[in-house]
Order: structure tokens, then C-alpha cells, then sequence
């Protein structure tokens, strides 16, 4: 063998390394994605199924709030028959989001739902899981970043063309009421009527 021939045989090799290298990075991103989604399908499941319970403890106090019940019954139902792709999900995810916003507004209006310990404990479990799918949606946005970016950047875009790896949508809020920060009003006025 030619000195030639042996620098082009060890050149060639350094360079599949370094595709192999490439590639399997590549998959080990594409499989946090997947993880990260995964966590917060297991999260939305375990909303869905606290709903129907709180519906019904809300249902014993207020038997004439009947649209609001089935709005959120359709927005359930919406949300656990959507498999679509994040962004998709993420609509549905909103929209259920809103009707228990307007089951919780009508549980406000009576005192005794209030106190009752079944509910009480129905809520708090049901902010648990919001916080759980706010904590695996930053992880799977996350993950989704630093797999587009790596799916994006020179050299590495090429080999992802090559294999056709797809940039992957974030999961994201789309309802603009959700992103507006929390007005607080420590007016005089407010101090005045408490007094």
C-alpha cells in the first residue's frame, strides 16, 4: 500500500466516525423528544381522568350550570381523542384549559362546594398535574430546541438531511390570556374598601 492510499484510508474512516458520530447524537436528541413527550401525555391522562370526578362533586352544588358541564365534558373529550402533532394538542390542551377555568369561576359562587373536602382535595390534585405538564412541557420544549438546533447547524444539517430527521414542534400556549402577567392593583382605593 502507497502512503497515499493509507492517508486516504484513515482520512475516510475519521470521516464515518464522525458521521456515525453525528447520526447517533442526532437519534439520542430525537428520543429526549420523544421522552419529554411522553411525560406529558402520562400528564394530560392524569388530568382527564380527575376531571369527570370534579365535574360531578361541582355537579352536586350546582345542578343548573348545566352548559358549563358539558363544555367541559366536550373539551375533555376533545383533548383525549386529539393525536395529532404537539401544536394540534397543544389547541385542544387550551381549550380544555378554558372550560375548567369557567367550571371553577361557577364553584366560586357556592360556599358550602367550597369547604367540601372531596373537591378541596379534587383541586389541589388537578394544579398538581397542571404543574406536572408546565414541568414536562419546559423539558420537552427543551429537548425540541436542542434537537432543531442540532438539526439545523453546519455540518450536522446535512447529515440530518441525509436521514431525513424533521424539525420537531414545540408545544406551546396559544391562548394570549395565559402569556399576559397577573395584574396586581395595590391602589389606595382597594385598601380603602377593606378598611
Amino acid at each position: 500500500m502507497t502512503p497515499a492510499l493509507i492517508v486516504l484510508i484513515v482520512v475516510g474512516a475519521v470521516f464515518l466516525i464522525y458521521i456515525i458520530g453525528i447520526y447517533n447524537g442526532l437519534i439520542q436528541k430525537r428520543v429526549r423528544c420523544e421522552e419529554g413527550w411522553s411525560d406529558i401525555d402520562v400528564q394530560l391522562k392524569r388530568r382527564y381522568n380527575l376531571i369527570p370526578n370534579l365535574v360531578e362533586s361541582v355537579k352536586g352544588y350546582a345542578k343548573h350550570e348545566k352548559d358549563t358541564f358539558e363544555n367541559v365534558t366536550k373539551a375533555r373529550t376533545a383533548a383525549m381523542s386529539n393525536n395529532g402533532t404537539p401544536g394540534e394538542q397543544a389547541q385542544t390542551e387550551n381549550m380544555l384549559a378554558g372550560a375548567l377555568k369557567s367550571l371553577f369561576a361557577v364553584a366560586e359562587n357556592y360556599p358550602k362546594l367550597q369547604a367540601n373536602q372531596n373537591f378541596l382535595d379534587l383541586q389541589t390534585q388537578l394544579a398538581d398535574t397542571e404543574d406536572k405538564i408546565q414541568a414536562s412541557r419546559r423539558f420537552y420544549n427543551g429537548t425540541v430546541r436542542d434537537f432543531n438546533t442540532a438539526t439545523q447547524v453546519f455540518p450536522k444539517n446535512i447529515i440530518a438531511g441525509m436521514f431525513n430527521f424533521q424539525k420537531r414542534e414545540f408545544f406551546e400556549i396559544e391562548d394570549e390570556e395565559q402569556r399576559k402577567n397577573v395584574k396586581v392593583d395595590f391602589s389606595e382605593k382597594e385598601h380603602e374598601g377593606k378598611k
